[in-house]
């Protein structure tokens, strides 16, 4: 048992150090400083997982009666601190490290007990821990190195939403091994890769949890951001990974790619890069879409004339619009589409993947069908679809048909 006498500097540290780590298990608030206006007698802590995320509950006990605020991980410290510095005097905190019992005197001087750890596990009672592909406690070269986890494995909190779209996307690629040829190396093109931090994930997921042989380029039209991946793959003995400076449109280097990745290339950006990924005959396509805005100022209808005189409205319903028509074409084209959540709506709007791999996804002169009675009614052009017109061959009856017609 190690006991420290110090001021309220070091209590603040302690629960800085506690509540930023991730590391408390729980925590228990005692003995009131003063009654006057105060109805409970004493707080537990404890760390919960509230729609994937990370919160810090405080329990409220006042007699048989127990009132809970669920506090996100940001504001957990202040919290935490205040409630030490103006109302409680005393604090049993437990982590995986050790015990700490905290009192503060009545002219506020500070006795930290450092104990041997009791426990070894933090009760997440909301949700049942996720497993996730790449497991936190386990270091993860790539990971350290992007400062999303530190040398012991221990994911840092500021970082965790970011560990967990990694993980989201790992779990979507995952899905999709069974439908890559497994005969050969694979090729694998990241268009408007930017800082790769899922290139890298998607690079040591494939290369060194799976072992599987390939090649993956990275393309981003920013220099400075190329240059930095392109050091920290060779820093990381990344052999097979490497980062040009390109446009997707003008990307011409390779005959045949098995997996195109684009996530976030803005507006008609990810319909080049789905062009790109058709013409090559990818066996699966991970898009994200970002910024879409050529349907925007298409869209017209006077049936949806309330819907459409709003622009916030417009614009949304322009981009679910954008995507639907771009997975129609995907499994006119010959591919089997799904739409799913990426990362939740809380932290981005922009959350749709794209996921497409080979193989039939109907009849395709019904799918023409349906998907030129929806491109009418929004009296839409896409790019999409005028950037494969040759790889169509229901547009091209279409447009031999209007041609006559004139």
């Amino acid at each position: 048992m190690k006991v420290r006498c110090t001021h309220l500097d070091a209590l603040r540290k302690l629960i800085h150090q506690i509540i930023d780590d991730t590391s408390l298990i729980t925590a228990t608030l005692s003995q009131l400083r003063k009654r006057d206006g105060i109805s409970y007698t004493k707080v537990t802590v404890k760390p919960v997982e509230l729609k994937n995320k990370l919160h810090y509950q405080f329990a409220y006990y006042s007699g048989t009666k127990v009132t809970h605020q669920n506090v996100p991980f940001e504001e957990a410290e202040a919290v935490m601190t205040k409630l030490m510095e103006e109302t409680f005097r005393q604090a049993i905190v437990c982590t995986p490290e050790a015990d700490y019992q905290v009192l503060v005197s009545k002219k506020y001087k500070v006795s930290i007990l450092t104990k041997s750890p009791t426990k070894t596990q933090s009760d997440m009672s909301h949700n049942r821990k996720k497993t996730y592909v790449l497991e936190e406690g386990t270091p993860v070269p790539f990971l350290v190195e992007l400062g999303i986890m530190n040398d012991e494995g221990k994911v840092f909190s500021r970082k965790y939403d970011k560990f967990k779209q990694i993980n989201r996307f790992l779990e979507m690629v995952e899905d999709v091994l069974p439908h890559l040829p497994d005969d050969r190396p694979l090729t694998i093109v990241d268009f408007g890769c930017g800082k790769s931090y899922l290139t890298f994930a998607l690079y040591h997921y494939l290369a060194v949890t799976v072992r599987r042989s390939l090649k993956i380029v990275g393309l981003d039209l920013k220099a400075d951001v190329i240059e930095h991946c392109s050091l920290l793959a060779k820093k990381l003995n990344y052999s097979q990974l490497q980062f040009l400076v390109g446009d997707i449109a003008d990307y011409d280097e390779l005959e045949q790619v098995d997996m195109v990745v684009t996530l976030h290339a803005c507006d008609t950006a990810t319909d080049a890069a789905l062009e790109k990924a058709v013409r090559w005959g990818a066996s699966v396509i991970l898009s994200v879409p970002c910024c879409q805005h050529e349907l925007f100022s298409q869209v017209k209808n006077p049936v949806m004339d309330p819907l459409l005189s709003h622009g916030i409205l417009k614009e949304r319903f322009s981009a679910l619009a954008t995507d639907a028509i771009r997975a129609k074409l995907l499994d006119i084209m010959g591919y089997r589409t799904q739409l799913l959540e990426f990362i939740d709506m809380e932290h981005t709007p922009k959350n749709i993947l794209i996921r497409a791999v080979k193989g039939t996804a109907g009849d395709k002169d019904r799918l023409w069908q349906e998907y030129t009675a929806f491109r009418d009614f929004l009296s839409a052009a896409p790019y999409l679809e005028k950037a494969c017109r040759d790889l169509i061959p229901q547009a091209r009856l279409s447009e031999e048909a209007n041609d006559e017609v004139k």
